[in-house]
């Protein structure tokens, strides 16, 4: 949806959040967008290393090591 919007697109919105909103209160309701992303992605990063850090996400991270120890050795022996 949102990749079909286009530069007009976003100036378009721009201008009626600030009709709606006002020029006050718009750069408020952009840093309380910009933080709840913040939070967002933040807590997107914990799950994700909380899920690396299962057995499973060891074992896994364990063999991607093993098999990049691998590769080196392969380099240097060549």
């Amino acid at each position: 949806m949102l990749q079909n919007i286009g530069i007009p697109g976003l100036i378009l919105i721009l201008i009626i959040a600030l009709v709606i909103f006002g020029p006050k209160k718009l750069p408020e309701i952009g840093r309380a967008f910009g933080s709840t992303l913040k939070e967002f992605k933040k807590s997107t990063r914990e799950l994700v290393s909380e899920d690396d850090s299962s057995p499973q996400g060891a074992e896994a991270k364990k063999e991607a090591k093993d098999e990049t120890a691998a590769e080196a050795k392969k380099q240097e022996l060549i």
